[in-house]
């Protein structure tokens, strides 16, 4: 006959199990969020430490009321949207000019990425820039040759621009204020613009699905770009069917790992 446990040697046995449980790595036993508010999150964000790709730690937050917050040098920025399928993230900038601020500018500061993860501004975003010092800035309609190489238009804040004659949203034209719209390579071009500009505002064109030419019209907002990096640790990740889980890492070696969408259960 097997030997049965007494009654003093269970709560040990109790102790012990506990013990190993807390014991594995914590990304085994990472439970994932899925979403913050109405925005899913998904494969390689993480909104708890050790989900998503490593690349993306500490960059999305989801606050105390529910929002999906991005980290960035200057700042953090509410996301309105995230899409996995065309992948960019849409954030505002409660800094940039609106149109309720009318010719009244308000003392604004430059966006900004870190330009060590795989986030990248958008060539999708356009920059409406107002009263800018025509000593230190190129303010002028641009060149038909621009359209062929923008390269060589880069440095040039086109004062002719659609944005500037048919700004989003806007039921007023601007009579006393000068504005020209730029597209930066970089974020550290909108610092320099900005040392010459008193405000600005970021556009970018959203895509609604109509035939072209109409298939994209202005918004106000800024586009972000981002890779999804796939590792042949973690294939099975991006595929519900294969484990049914999802992509994490081990939150020391920073390695690749599958963690479970569930929480565990264990019985005695």
């Amino acid at each position: 006959m097997g030997s049965r446990l007494t009654f003093k040697q269970k709560p040990m046995l109790l102790l012990v199990l506990i013990h190993s449980l807390f014991t594995l790595t914590r990304s085994q036993f990472t439970t994932c969020r899925t979403s913050c508010g109405d925005i899913p999150i998904e494969y390689p964000f993480g909104i708890d430490d050790g989900c998503g790709s490593p690349y993306y730690r500490y960059i999305l937050v989801c606050s105390e009321s529910g929002k999906l917050e991005v980290r960035t040098p200057s700042g953090r920025y509410v996301v309105h949207n995230v899409s996995y399928a065309d992948p960019h993230i849409l954030v505002t900038d409660p800094f940039m000019w609106n149109c309720e601020d009318g010719e009244n500018y308000r003392p604004t500061r430059p966006f900004s990425l870190d330009t060590s993860t795989r986030f990248k501004l958008s060539p999708q975003n356009e920059y409406l820039f107002f009263n800018c010092s025509e000593d230190h800035v190129i303010v002028k309609p641009k060149p038909i040759f621009c359209e062929r190489f923008p390269e060589r238009c880069d440095s040039s804040c086109d004062s002719g621009s659609y944005l500037c004659r048919h700004m989003p949203g806007c039921s007023f034209l601007m009579s006393g204020s000068s504005c020209c719209s730029y597209s930066p390579r970089a974020t550290e071009s909108l610092r320099l613009m900005l040392k010459y500009c008193t405000s600005y505002t970021s556009v970018y064109w959203r895509n609604v699905g109509a035939p072209q030419p109409y298939n994209q019209i202005p918004d106000y907002g800024i586009r972000i770009d981002f890779d999804i990096p796939v590792t042949t640790r973690c294939l099975q990740c991006q595929d519900p069917s294969k484990g049914g889980g999802t992509c994490g890492f081990d939150t020391e070696t920073e390695f690749h790992v599958p963690v479970q969408r569930r929480k565990f259960h264990f019985s005695l």
